[in-house]
């Protein structure tokens, strides 16, 4: 199995470039969650009644009661009458210098626009501890990467990179507008200078190992598209269980899932529970079949870990 090199992460749930979309199955799970098809769905901004309970990051789920959970990616729904704004949006990325080259740093500056009112600013909410979370994956999705773009007086978010190879990368952006909900920006990005070696993935493996550590992913039901998906990753070092995990970004553990031509894009939450591990609950859906890459980070003993594994999903 290809080792990752250890590295920080974060973020989403939904498999599209644009990433939020509808899908019926996933609102099974709670009877009083919606994902909205055709038409404002009772709690939305058009209903008249009560209040609304939206996903942070699947806005199209709502409640109209509180304390439920988002069947997509577990996260609490959380008050919000307007669930969009309307909106759309993009996220412009200008590094500096234009032609990025591997082993030299450059600095990514990401410019979140209002389409059609490119000059009206678009302040970002704080999600999981951060306003943007920058993915960096190379184009063969062997090497992965998380980053945290910051505010600057220039109206933009910057961060300071050095790419390790050159070759082809992708860069997603999970961030969400203010009164909106949450957005995925992509830019594929050629880096010059001596090239990463392409790892072909194919079988599933469902196993990682580094540093003593084990991390085993597990779901529930046979992985096809269309149906919800209990996910479980046990985490153990040197043998025994881990049960005193960290939280990282304001969880447990956080994983990304991005499809093996990139543009399909999850970003998975755990479920809240009372314990530290050794085993970390999610829930999810694929609305695509083929092989994806499952990236986790996981924080313990004062460290984060980036743990990797292949699977291919059925149709």
């Amino acid at each position: 199995m290809y080792r990752l090199p250890l590295s920080l992460l974060a973020v989403a749930s939904l498999l599209t470039t644009a990433n939020c979309s509808s899908d019926s199955a996933s609102s099974s799970a709670t009877s009083a969650v919606t994902t909205p098809t055709n038409g404002p769905a009772e709690g939305t901004a058009d209903h008249s009644g009560g209040h609304t309970y939206a996903c942070p990051m699947h806005p199209e789920v709502t409640s109209t009661k509180e304390g439920q959970k988002c069947p997509k990616c577990g996260m609490n729904l959380e008050h919000n009458d307007q669930v969009s704004n309307g909106k759309t949006y993009q996220m412009k990325l200008v590094p500096t210098p234009a032609q990025v080259t591997a082993g030299q740093p450059v600095t990514l500056a990401f410019m979140p626009v209002e389409t059609g009112n490119e000059a009206a600013p678009v302040p970002l909410a704080v999600v999981h501890e951060k306003k943007i979370h920058l993915i960096i994956v190379s184009k063969d999705l062997g090497q992965f990467y998380h980053e945290h773009p910051e505010y600057t007086a220039q109206g933009d978010y910057k961060v300071q990179y050095t790419f390790p190879k050159g070759g082809d990368y992708v860069l997603f952006q999970d961030y969400t507008p203010t009164g909106s909900g949450h957005q995925l920006g992509r830019q594929p990005l050629t880096v010059a200078g001596p090239a990463y070696a392409p790892v072909k993935f194919k079988n599933d493996d469902m196993q990682w190992q580094q540093d003593g550590y084990q991390a085993t992913l597990s779901f529930d039901k046979e992985l096809k598209v269309g149906q919800l998906l209990g996910m479980k990753i046990n985490i153990s070092k040197d043998g025994q269980p881990v049960t005193d995990l960290a939280n990282y970004l304001g969880a447990l553990g956080h994983v990304v899932v991005i499809s093996e031509d990139t543009e399909n894009y999850l970003h998975v939450h755990p479920n809240e529970q009372a314990d530290k591990g050794p085993n970390i609950g999610f829930n999810t859906n694929f609305e695509k079949p083929g092989l994806y890459r499952v990236f986790l980070q996981f924080n313990h003993a004062g460290k984060i870990h980036t743990g990797d594994f292949t699977i291919n999903v059925k149709a």
